[in-house]
Order: structure tokens, then sequence, then C-alpha cells
């Protein structure tokens, strides 16, 4: 079976297709007749004269965004240089358009220089605003691409960061899902376990979940699984009907064991609720003076070295979030958990196909 019959199912909009010659194309080419914003040379250079253009928010270096982005460099390399313009042309450095955590990350892996693509005007904005982030759907391409082209998932999940678990997801992301859902899924950013309750149901309610979902702006695991529970048994998938001689429970006792689950299950969050107040309290206090002591460069030096694993627990302590705080945080992050969540990670993940060595 030749490659081109096989990629070109899934991977829809390639062109020219794969093992297309010049002269198979319908289009005629021309020469690039355009102004262009930057020289199309890169130039190496030196981090220390790289100024940011933007602060980065303390403890960033700790955060999961961040260790993908040094996992990715770390794995293939940098995808996409970084892009700078000179403010004064009579002044050294360079001032970073472009690329503000990949500029850390380079450092923390010890290097000197970077390469860099030196812009001609400067503008009010910077080019983390004409980043477009992917689509779930195109994520999922992506990630077959480089599988199919002979990235191994322990090398796509060391590079992004994650565990083998979320690469296997995001790859099967679409297995049993039917083509009408994956075209009006093409261009939305939601979950993986959206699709694992989609595929539970039968091709006509797939399309009418997904229709639904995005009716109401909320293409969320929750609002896939209501709309699972809601689903006549005839329209799932996984629906077994009971067999013919097979005895039915006693209505009477099932009552009883509901009640007996739920009186657990109230017993449990009074006593939940009865210890939050003073479990915050002590998680603030805790907080507070974790963030002082390490704030001291000597004394996190010191334990960095002799203890690097109490070191490790004190952050998990600081990035902590109280209930409230995991609410706010969660809704605001509901619709971007794709592997790539701010502009320079999405340009060093959503370009790694075109890196072949990969995330």
């Amino acid at each position: 079976m030749n490659t081109h019959s096989t990629v070109k199912p899934l991977y829809p909009g390639i062109f020219p297709p794969p093992g297309a010659e010049d002269n198979d194309t319908p289009y005629p080419k021309a020469p690039l007749n355009l102004t262009l914003g930057f020289d199309l040379e890169t130039y190496q250079i030196p981090l220390e004269e790289l100024m940011p253009s933007k602060k980065v928010p303390d403890g960033v270096m700790t955060t999961r965004k961040f260790r993908q982005i040094v996992s990715s460099i770390r794995e293939i390399g940098l995808i996409e240089p970084l892009s700078v313009i000179k403010p004064d042309p009579n002044a050294s450095g360079f001032l970073l358009l472009d690329g503000n955590l990949r500029v850390l990350a380079l450092k923390e892996l010890g290097q000197d220089t970077a390469p860099c693509l030196i812009a001609k005007d400067f503008e009010t904005y910077t080019y983390n605003h004409r980043i477009n982030r992917l689509s779930t759907v195109q994520e999922h391409y992506m990630l077959r691409r480089a599988i199919d082209k002979g990235v191994s998932k322990e090398r796509l999940a060391r590079a992004f960061s994650v565990n083998l678990s979320t690469i296997n997801s995001r790859v099967n992301l679409l297995h049993g899902i039917c083509p009408k859902a994956v075209e009006l899924l093409q261009d939305q950013q939601f979950a993986p376990d959206v699709t694992r309750h989609l595929r539970k149901m039968k091709a006509a309610r797939q399309i009418e979940a997904v229709e639904l979902m995005m009716a109401a702006n909320t293409i969320t695991a929750a609002h896939a699984d209501a709309l699972l529970k809601a689903t006549p048994p005839e329209q799932r998938s996984d629906y077994a009907p009971p067999k013919p001689d097979e005895p039915k429970s006693d209505p009477l006792e099932q009552i009883v064991k509901l009640e007996r689950e739920m009186n657990q299950v109230q017993e449990k969050y009074k006593r939940t609720e009865e210890s939050y107040g003073s479990e915050l309290l002590n998680l603030v206090v805790a907080k507070g003076y974790l963030k002082k002591v390490l704030e001291n460069d000597a004394v996190r030096s010191y334990v960095d070295r002799h203890a690097p694993e109490i070191l490790e627990q004190f952050e998990l302590v600081l990035n902590t979030l109280s209930m409230e705080e995991a609410i706010e945080q969660a809704e605001r992050q509901e619709g971007e958990r794709g592997i790539g969540t701010d502009a320079d990670a999405t340009a060093e993940l959503g370009d790694i196909p075109r890196g072949v060595d990969l995330g």
C-alpha cells in the first residue's frame, strides 16, 4: 500500500499531497514579490544582549507550561527562531518581540546564544498577537503525523512534559467518532474527555450532542457527560439490552441501598466542611511563610543543593490552590487544555511536525 493513499485521509488539507511532484500541482508558480518584515537569515545573538519586552510573572519557571518548553527544546531543539528588533541603532542589545519564555528556557539549559530573526519594522503590538492556537482536532492530526514519521510516543511525552496516557488520549481522540461530528469539531478546542463520552453514543446522537454543545458554547466534558446520561438506551453504543430470563432487582432494595450511600456521602461532606476552614488557614500561613523563606536566595540555594526533594515539596505547597482559586482557574482554563497554552509554548510545540524529530 503506497504512502499517499494511507496518509491523505488522516490529514485533510495537506497541499501538495505527500509524494506529489512539482509539475503535478494545477497552479502556476511566481517569484516571491512581498515586503518581508524580517531578514531571511537568522543571527546567533548572545542571550545577554536580548532585552525582554515584558515582565515575566514571578514563579513562572516552576510552572508546568515552562517545563514543557524546556523539555521541547531539550528533546528537539528550538523550532522557531526568536523575533527581535534593534530599538536604537547606536546602542547595543536587541528587544525581544516574541520568545521571552524561550530565552529563560535556553538559559536554564546552559545555552549562550539563540537564533534570532531581526524585524525591520517596530510595531506597537507584539508578534505574540499573531499566533493562532491549534484546535484540538488539528493537534490530534499533528501528533498522528509525527508518529507516522517515526517519532515514538515516549519521546512525544518527554517533549511535551506530559505522561504517556495524555499522549495516548490525544492520539486516539477521534477513535469511534463519526465523520460528521469530527467536521463539526474541526475548529473547536475541547478536552479529550469530550470524545470519550461521545464515542459511547451512536453516530446520529453524536452529531446531535455536538450541535447542542456548540449552540450552548460549552464544549466541555461535563456537558458531554450530561448529554450521555440523557441519551435514550437505544441511542447508546455501549447499551446491552437485558436478557429475557435475567431476574429484575427489587426496587425497594435499590432504594434502601441508595439511601445508605447518600447518608455516607453526607457524613463525609459534613466532616470535610468542619475541617475546611482550619485547613485553609493552615495552608495560607504555610504558603506565606514558605514564600518568604524561598525568596531568600541563600536559603533556596542551600536547600536545593542538600535536599532537592524537600524544595520540590515546598514548591508544591506554594502552588497549591484553595477550592475557590481552583474553581476560578478551572473556569479560565476550560477551553485552554491544549498542549501549548501561551504564545511561547505554541511557538515551540505547535510547529513540531515541521521539526520531524518530534511535540
